[in-house]
């Protein structure tokens, strides 16, 4: 048996977990939460990580019932994500890893999303759906890598709730998804907005600026709510998904959908995409929040996979890299 640590500190969401071979001992996670109306920037998010590190790493060793000296590998997210939140994070497995004579595994945050939910799922070859606040992505696996058959050309869908709940002064609290996802459940008119999708890959910024040149007029006619809006919202940039999934599963003859990353917790996305499966007879595989925001343990499952069935990452390559695609990483553990 095989304990793995991951530290994952990509974005706002710092988490650290610990795994067995594929028993999750350990998910802790903290999240910095910005006011109303306002993002998340790196320096502050990257104090935020630093400030509580050592007390979720804690936290993760206490609920696992183990020492840092049981553990047999340190994982960390080399990239994609914020410098500055990525670097903390790395610095402190690099420290942990010195300290304790371990060896270290960098790890593809978007491969440890799709290995999370592969685990969890049990899903065998789905087609994927990234959706998260810096990713979109439509993938499937050929050849030992995760190959991108379409993606967001300017921003990831969850950046676009984001900002959208950022226009109507929504809590960023638990997140600004979820509480769009709340108001929509309240709303029953659709409001035209642009649909954007270009072959496989999909476009969402101009949907955010349509919005905010009406947005005042709107609101002020009372011609929609912002429940409404949300609504409106959530309709378009899932069926968007939903279309280019579909065409994805199409040319790899697929029969299984898996949806990861942040936005894929969303229920309406599940009930839609739910919709499109069964009508193709295929089957979706989805998990909760637990699993499907930023977390520990999906940078220690897929640290866990590269370790025994490679090496570990060299010490002068323990770095970061805000641009790491998913498509770079050699799939070494699937056939």
């Amino acid at each position: 048996m095989v304990v793995a640590i991951g530290f994952e500190g990509s974005a706002n969401k710092l988490g650290i977990g610990i795994i067995r071979d594929d028993e999750v001992l350990s998910n802790v996670r903290r999240t910095y939460v910005t006011p109303p109306g306002e993002g998340f920037l790196p320096r502050e998010t990257a104090v935020h990580h630093r400030t509580h590190v050592l007390e979720v790493l804690k936290h993760a060793l206490e609920d696992a019932k183990l020492t840092m000296k049981e553990v047999d590998v340190i994982c960390y997210t080399k990239g994609p994500g914020m410098g500055g939140p990525l670097t903390v994070l790395a610095l402190v497995a690099r420290t942990v890893a010195q300290i304790y004579d371990k060896p270290i595994i960098g790890v593809n945050h978007c491969v440890g999303h799709i290995e999370m939910g592969r685990l969890i799922t049990r899903s065998e070859n789905p087609t994927i759906l990234y959706v998260s606040g810096g990713n979109t992505q439509i993938i499937a696996y050929a050849e030992q890598r995760y190959r991108i058959f379409g993606e967001t050309i300017d921003i990831a869908v969850g950046n676009c709730l984001d900002r959208f709940a950022r226009l109507l002064m929504l809590s960023n609290d638990p997140s600004p998804g979820y509480n769009i996802e709340q108001m929509a459940k309240k709303g029953d008119k659709l409001a035209p907005l642009p649909y954007t999708v270009k072959g496989m890959d999909v476009s969402f910024s101009g949907i955010l600026s349509h919005i905010e040149e009406r947005l005042e007029d709107w609101l002020s006619s009372g011609k929609y709510t912002k429940e409404d809006l949300c609504f409106s919202l959530q309709e378009t940039l899932f069926a968007m998904l939903i279309e280019i999934t579909e065409r994805a599963m199409a040319h790899v003859s697929s029969n299984e959908v898996l949806i990861v990353g942040g936005v894929g917790c969303n229920e309406r996305l599940q009930n839609m995409m739910e919709i499109m499966c069964s009508e193709r007879s295929a089957k979706l595989y989805a998990t909760d929040e637990r699993f499907c925001i930023d977390n520990g343990v999906m940078i220690a499952v897929a640290g866990l996979l590269q370790f025994t069935h490679g090496k570990p990452t060299p010490w002068s390559e323990t770095t970061c890299s805000q641009r790491y695609r998913t498509d770079d990483v050699l799939i070494t553990w699937r056939k």
